[in-house]
């Protein structure tokens, strides 16, 4: 696997892939990698002749508050892991190539970004969807690959590569969890061992949310259940627990089997703040 630093050298790779008929997937990662990443690069190898992986750690998206300085570096680690998992080709420019002197350029996804994580944690999307765009025109790839974990960001990069009327296809891989259920996740690491004991809980209590709903409680409800049982389960706060369409993210306050709709949550442990979310199940007696 080669490692290249410049937008030029990206885009020679992907050309030179294109010209010989080769079709490419582009899988973007801030790094601190784990099986999940793994999983893009393996589900982007299943629609694609060759992947290229990208690491930044994007400041754009992280508020002044948040852990930027602490988030995960190991570019040796995650080089190896990539390459030992079938990665053709890593994107790891630094800050000065991504957002050069001068840079002054926004990209704003309205709506989808109003809600969630959007709404804990003010402008992260707006920084995510302008890293986003700019990796999608540099790599220049057939598809994408996003995991369905971080489904809000997922929702919000398909909109905005089709408002921008970007070529690459959007793909969502599954969740990837640990045996208790708890979704990986580069901050996963930031807990303690009684953290860790307590993390998994959180898909459970998400896991009840959804089947609650299909049984027809109501979605406020059972949102107010769900953060009484985080609480109770040893977690220090909830940033929110809420049913949501799965497409456009509306909230509801009575379930329809014909729209899809997922549970969402997220809550602090420790220094680790913790997302999850799932599909609210469509059974024969609901739909």
């Amino acid at each position: 696997m080669e490692i290249v630093r410049t937008v030029e050298d990206l885009r020679r790779h992907t050309s030179e892939w294109r010209q010989a008929g080769l079709s490419s997937a582009v899988v973007p990662t801030m790094g601190g990698l784990h099986e999940g990443h793994l999983s893009l690069v393996r589900f982007g190898r299943s629609k694609a002749e060759r992947i290229v992986a990208t690491l930044f750690v994007n400041p754009t998206q992280f508020a002044p508050s948040e852990d930027l300085a602490a988030y995960p570096r190991d570019e040796t680690h995650d080089a190896d892991m990539l390459s030992a998992t079938g990665c053709d080709l890593l994107f790891a420019p630094d800050v000065g190539v991504m957002y050069p002197p001068g840079f002054s350029t926004r990209v704003i996804v309205d709506g989808l970004t109003d809600c969630l994580c959007g709404a804990a944690r003010k402008g992260h999307f707006d920084g995510v969807s302008q890293v986003v765009t700019k990796l999608l025109n540099q790599a220049r790839a057939d598809f994408a690959i996003f995991g369905e974990k971080d489904w809000q960001q997922l929702q919000v990069v398909r909109r905005l590569a089709s408002d921008l009327d970007i070529a690459t296809e959007i793909l969502a891989a599954p969740t990837i969890r640990e045996e208790d259920g708890l979704a990986m996740s580069s901050r996963n690491r930031y807990l303690t061992t009684e953290e860790r004991k307590v993390a998994g809980a959180l898909s459970e209590i998400l896991h009840q949310m959804a089947s609650w709903i299909s049984q027809g409680i109501a979605p406020d409800d059972a949102s107010e259940g769900a953060r009484a049982a985080l609480i109770k389960a040893g977690f220090t706060d909830v940033d929110y627990a809420e049913a949501r369409t799965s497409e456009t993210l509306a909230s509801i306050t009575t379930f329809d089997a014909a729209i899809p709709t997922r549970v969402f949550a997220a809550a602090h442990l420790g220094k680790a703040r913790l997302i999850d979310n799932m599909a609210v199940p469509v059974t024969a007696t609901n739909s």
